[in-house]
């Protein structure tokens, strides 16, 4: 029935069917010459009848059925695999290999980097090469690190990008070679996280109470350090401020809902205001379906409460770990303690 078709011209098919029906295919994960092959293979092509739809949709069928196991082929996507199976410095090691041997794009590498190491690369490099980096840098990362820069080299580097767009593919993977050894030859402390960093992440989960007399008491002893953990700590009351509106519908999708409605119960004085950020980003007819909800959830404690906010912030931190979504960058002038009461 499809002996009229070639292997490729039957994976266009199937491409186009899946593509009609909505799904969602990330097809720049192809090799170059393979995406123009499908896009040559698809211009070519006419009209099909049914029948020839249908056995083309059968022989794929059976081929996924008759799929044992598949493997991801490539030394990141074993690694994403593995993930937490191998030490640090191992999954390290191995991307750098990767990178060098020309298996894996080493900008991967830099772009995963956390903010306060790629604003040391951006000191310690060439103004030009520092531009090239923020040029591949997702927007909301750039913006992040660009505030840990002096604004004097912010402006040189913004200047500097403007002659990045002349860069070719092959250049592009020599600067990015050029710096993931600048970033294996950064110091590597034995404690992975700064100071504020470690602080806000204990901070980020401990009642609000607690979290609100450690900040007051760091105000007496060291007002600079308190001012550092208070925008390194991400909480309920936060949202609003470090989060994209468009971001919001994923995350909600992240959370069950019934802890959703019971965090937006709970919420009082400034963390009200997260819940009017939540319903913003949403439908109004769902917006108002959770407003239901919460009038009728009845009293929730403190505590439950709390749990609940908890719980939110915690799917965003996983979201933000996985680059799914980038926190806005926390003002620098931020000091005002915030709690979830």
């Amino acid at each position: 029935m499809t002996s009229g078709l070639t292997a490729r011209q039957k994976a266009a098919v199937i491409v186009r069917l899946m593509l009609a029906e909505g799904a969602e295919l990330d097809l720049s994960t192809l090799p170059p010459d393979a995406q123009a092959r499908l896009a040559q293979d698809m211009a070519s092509m006419d009209l099909i009848d049914r029948d020839t739809r249908d056995a083309v949709i059968g022989e794929f069928c059976d081929r996924l059925e008759a799929l044992g196991l598949t493997f991801p082929g490539s030394m990141d996507g074993a690694l994403d695999i593995l993930g937490a199976h191998l030490s640090h410095d191992t999954t390290n090691r191995l991307r750098r290999m990767a990178a060098l041997s020309g298996a894996a794009d080493p900008w991967d590498r830099v772009i995963a980097l956390p903010p306060q190491q790629l604003a040391e690369l951006a000191r310690t490099e060439a103004v030009e090469i520092a531009a090239v980096m923020f040029s591949r840098l997702p927007v909301p990362r750039a913006a992040e690190v660009f505030g840990l820069l002096d604004p004097g080299l912010a402006r040189r580097i913004a200047y500097a990008m403007s002659m990045t767009g002349a860069i070719e593919a092959p250049a592009l993977r020599r600067i990015g070679l050029a710096m993931m050894r600048a970033m294996d030859a950064l110091p590597k402390p034995a404690i992975d996280s700064a100071p504020v960093e470690r602080v806000g992440a204990i901070l980020n989960f401990s009642p609000a109470a607690t979290r609100d007399t450690v900040l007051a008491g760091l105000d007496e002893d060291d007002a600079a350090f308190a001012g550092e953990v208070r925008r390194a700590i991400f909480t309920w009351a936060n949202i609003p401020r470090r989060i994209d509106p468009r971001d919001v519908p994923r995350i909600l999708r992240e959370v069950d809902g019934a802890v959703v409605v019971k965090a937006m119960a709970g919420s009082r004085g400034e963390s009200a205001e997260t819940v009017e950020f939540l319903l913003a980003g949403i439908s109004s007819r769902l917006a108002e379906s959770m407003r239901e909800e919460i009038a009728g959830i009845g009293k929730i404690t403190a505590k439950d409460a709390e749990d609940a906010m908890n719980e939110v912030v915690a799917a965003i931190r996983r979201m933000e770990a996985a680059g799914d979504l980038f926190l806005i960058a926390a003002e620098a002038d931020e000091d005002a303690p915030v709690t979830i009461r």
